[in-house]
This record gives structure tokens, C-alpha cells and sequence, in this order.
């Protein structure tokens, strides 16, 4: 899973990538300091590898990992080449989803390139570049496939969709806001569209509005009011509190979540958002040499979890033994979860779940 970081210069995006990736990006308090985007690899956090790798007794852990790329900060006529912008947005065509953050805190000691602080301003301005490229290729693709649509009516329908996608765009609307039937979205996603790309709203506040999710904050509820318009997801994080976390070994970073009053971090929570929002579950095998998380698109068949560790497995797939995470912490063992009768033998049709423990058996 890779998601892109955008937002204006100065919110806060190299400093959140930099606490959630330790990747060192340059960040400073001036427009453009980060040109080329910043790839950060992170570890998905999850408890019940550690369970299972006691349970197996396995040498290794691991995690499945999500890739976050630091896009430089967008401003306004990105669209047509202001602050490189071209550039920038090509790098956004490459990641599957947004994170779009959003500054929301005040800071009299961090230039804002529009003099104030005003995140459904911030939020129009980066959109609008998006959508201005967007139009640019709907405009370039309609007038190709109206000439193929003269000797081929089979483009016709298509030529109606790439039709009504431009006029979304120029109501100054995403793309992804449009109600498409799962044919029509199959089509767009297939675009590479910026605007059809699902998007989380990082609301970045001080360390003050953490505590109760930013509800107090009247940037944040004008940043959630917004994303109900796109079915979008919004996290509020901290990304100064995030660099300090960062610097922390994992019993201290409990206990200072614990002092702030949090469950859990920024991170951790953008983590989740995008596994929601990409409609992503993994599931987990597990032997003495390492125990390990799959990440798998939800609804898919236990063939195509195969394949995720090794193209042959699905190629030969025969069947696969299942059982569910829960059953077997709680039983202590496979062959326990199995007297029980809590593991399964399922077929090619089987759909895999969150958290399934799984043993494949195949034939090439």
C-alpha cells in the first residue's frame, strides 16, 4: 500500500513523514524544501503477530508494511507549473491513496503562504490543481476517443462517462465524488485520475486538541464537514507530538501516549484509516521459522491469498486450513484449535477474513 502526503507548504507534512517513517526528510520553516518526494517504509503494527510467534515459537516477525511518499508541498497554478508543480503531481499519480494534510493549529512562528490560517481555503487550492490536471487529460482522452468512436460504437458509452467526468471537474468537483455503477468506477479508476484517488484528511492541531480529537477545534469540524462531501476520512493528528513519539523506545512511547490521554498514535491511525479506506485485511501464516501478515484486498478467495506469498501456491492451489486468530490464542496451539474443531478446510471459493490464520496446500 502506498500513500502519497500532500498538502500546502508549511502544515506539517515533512514533519508528520519524518516522525512516522524516521526517514530523516528535510523539513524547514520555508516553501519547498522537500523537491523530490520522500519514501518512507512502516511497519503496520500488529499485537497478534507476537501472540502467534509465541504460540509457534517462530526465530521471525514479520509485519506487513505500508509505503508513504513525501510529496512537496503544492500551491497555488500547480496545475499549470507554479512551484514545479508538475512535477509534484505526477509523483501523485503513482501512490493509491491521499494523505491530504491540513494545517489547523496556530502558530504565529510558522509561515502559512497565504498569511492565515483557513483549512477549507488550504483544502480548495490543493483540490483545484488536481482537478485543473485532471481536466487537462479527460479533455486530451475525450477528443482521441471521439474520432475511434466514429468507426467503433462500442465507444460511445465510454465517451458519455469521460463526458460527464469533465463536466464534474468543471463544477470544481473530484472525481471520486461522482455516483458511478461498479462498471463505470472499474473505467475511471483505470484513468489514473488524482481526483478519483480516495483521500484521508490529516487535521494537523497542537498538542492541545489531541487529547479530545480535535472537537474543540473549529478548523477541524470545518475539515470534517468537508469530507463528508467526498465520503472521505479524516484522523487528527499531531505531527509535533508524532516527532516526539518517534524518538521513543515502544514501552515509552505507551506510557507517553498514556500521559496525553491516547490510545494510540497519529500513525497508528492513519494506518487504520487506509486500510479502511482502501478495503485492505490481512491475514497471517505462522511455523517455526517466522510468523507473518499478508496484506490482501477484502473479499478476496483464499487462491488469490496464496498468491500473495508465491505465484505458484495460487497457480497449484488445493485447498487451505483455516482458523481464526481469536480461536487459536485462545486455544494455545494449532493442533488444540483443531480437537476443538475450530479449523477449517476450505476451497477455492472460501472468502478470506481479517485475521485469518491460514496453511495452504498446493500442487505445481
Amino acid at each position: 500500500m502506498k500513500l502519497g502526503i500532500v498538502g500546502l507548504p508549511n502544515v506539517g507534512k515533512s514533519t508528520l513523514f519524518n516522525a512516522i517513517t524516521q526517514a530523516g526528510a528535510e523539513s524547514a520553516n520555508y516553501p519547498f524544501c522537500t523537491i523530490d518526494p520522500n519514501i518512507g517504509v512502516v511497519s503496520v503494527p500488529d499485537k497478534r503477530l507476537d501472540v502467534l510467534a509465541g504460540i509457534y515459537g517462530s526465530e521471525k516477525i514479520l509485519p506487513t508494511a505500508i509505503e508513504f511518499c513525501d510529496i512537496a508541498g503544492l500551491v497555488k497554478g500547480a496545475s499549470k507549473g507554479e512551484g514545479l508543480g508538475n512535477k509534484f503531481l505526477s509523483h501523485i499519480r503513482e501512490v493509491e491513496s491521499i494523505v491530504h494534510v491540513v494545517r489547523c493549529f496556530e502558530d504565529p512562528n510558522v509561515v502559512h503562504v497565504d498569511g492565515c490560517i483557513g483549512p477549507l481555503r488550504d483544502i480548495e487550492t490543493i483540490n483545484l490543481e488536481l482537478i485543473f490536471s485532471d481536466l487537462d487529460m479527460i479533455e486530451k482522452r475525450i477528443q482521441k476517443t471521439q474520432k475511434l468512436s466514429k468507426s467503433d460504437k462500442s465507444l460511445v458509452s465510454e465517451l458519455e462517462l469521460l463526458n460527464r467526468i469533465k463536466d464534474t471537474l468543471e463544477s470544481d468537483k473530484c472525481a471520486r465524488t461522482m455516483d458511478l455503477s461498479d462498471d463505470e468506477a472499474e473505467i475511471v479508476k483505470s484513468l489514473n485520475l488524482l481526483t478519483f484517488k480516495p483521500v484521508i484528511y490529516a487535521a494537523n492541531v497542537s498538542e492541545d486538541d489531541l487529547a479530545d480529537d480535535g472537537e474543540n477545534n473549529e478548523n477541524v469540524a470545518v475539515v470534517r464537514e468537508y469530507a463528508k462531501t467526498e465520503d472521505a476520512e479524516v484522523v487528527v493528528v499531531c505531527a509535533q507530538i508524532e516527532a516526539e513519539i518517534s524518538e521513543l523506545e515502544e514501552d515509552e512511547k505507551k506510557a507517553f501516549l498514556e500521559d496525553l490521554g491516547l490510545a494510540e498514535s497519529g500513525l497508528d491511525k492513519l494506518i487504520k484509516a487506509g486500510y479502511s479506506l482502501l478495503g485492505l485485511i490481512s491475514f497471517l501464516t505462522a511455523g517455526p521459522k517466522e510468523t507473518r501478515a499478508w496484506t490482501v484486498k477484502m473479499g478476496s478467495k483464499a487462491p488469490q491469498a496464496a498468491g500473495r506469498i508465491h505465484t505458484d501456491f495460487e497457480r497449484g492451489f488445493i485447498r487451505a486450513e483455516v482458523v481464526a486468530f481469536d480461536d487459536i490464542s485462545r486455544e494455545g496451539s494449532m493442533n488444540a484449535a483443531k480437537d476443538k474443531g475450530l479449523v477449517r478446510v476450505e476451497g477455492k471459493e472460501y472468502i478470506v477474513n481479517d485475521g485469518d490464520v491460514m496453511l495452504f496446500r498446493f500442487n505445481v
